[in-house]
């Protein structure tokens, strides 16, 4: 590949009867550079920024000179299931059944900077209710990384408490014990005081999406 590369560079410089040394200075770089490349493989590669320059001044696709393919450089996008069941941000909805139903499309490039190490625990899940508001409306679609289940205080988690579901904002206070659960909306109370052992927390949420209009 990499001979092919050069083989098609010093073509194209012999075609528009060019030289080594007026291309190398095209680039910015000292009169060897090109000579170097083509002749004796250093650099081993062009840098991007120079392929794009040479691409452009040549008229010829980025690919003949070494860039990926438009398929080759487009990521596969993941399909997050969509749970067919409201995360309530008021009291609190049961959820004794969860079922799949039609996935949305992520680029794999926008997870990882998400964070997420492992596109399997993710899943879709609607808000339903008003108290997480204005962070989260009644009807958005959030994120739920089910591999983030450590508590951040301040992160906004999808928790079962005692058979609900809900979307609520946990606090750590500041002696390491049972969060508190918290909605982002001051009508309503922190809740508190209740039984750790009936408190799972599903995941943290990581996005949100929103229909206008």
């Amino acid at each position: 590949m990499l001979e092919n590369v050069r083989e098609a560079l010093d073509a194209l410089i012999r075609q528009r009867g060019e030289d080594y040394s007026a291309i190398s200075r095209l680039l910015g770089r000292n009169p060897a550079y090109i000579q170097q490349f083509i002749k004796r493989g250093t650099p081993r590669r062009l840098a991007e920024e120079d392929r794009l320059r040479l691409a452009a001044y040549f008229r010829v696709p980025e690919q003949q000179l070494g860039g990926q393919s438009s398929q080759a450089a487009t990521p596969e996008l993941v399909a997050v299931p969509r749970v067919e069941i409201d995360a309530s941000a008021g009291p609190g909805a049961l959820a004794d059944v969860e079922a799949q139903g039609a996935p949305i499309a992520f680029d794999p490039v926008m997870l990882r900077g998400l964070g997420v190490k492992r596109t399997a625990a993710l899943s879709i899940i609607r808000v339903a209710g008003g108290s997480m508001e204005p962070t989260l409306l009644d009807g958005d679609d959030i994120l739920v990384d089910g591999d983030a289940v450590a508590p951040r205080s301040g992160g906004i988690y999808v928790l079962r408490l005692d058979g609900l579901l809900m979307v609520k904002r946990l606090i750590l206070d500041r002696r390491g014990a049972w969060p508190i659960i918290r909605s982002d909306s001051d009508a309503y109370p922190d809740i508190t005081g209740y039984d750790p052992a009936l408190l799972s927390v599903i995941g943290r949420v990581i996005w949100c999406g929103r229909r206008m209009g």
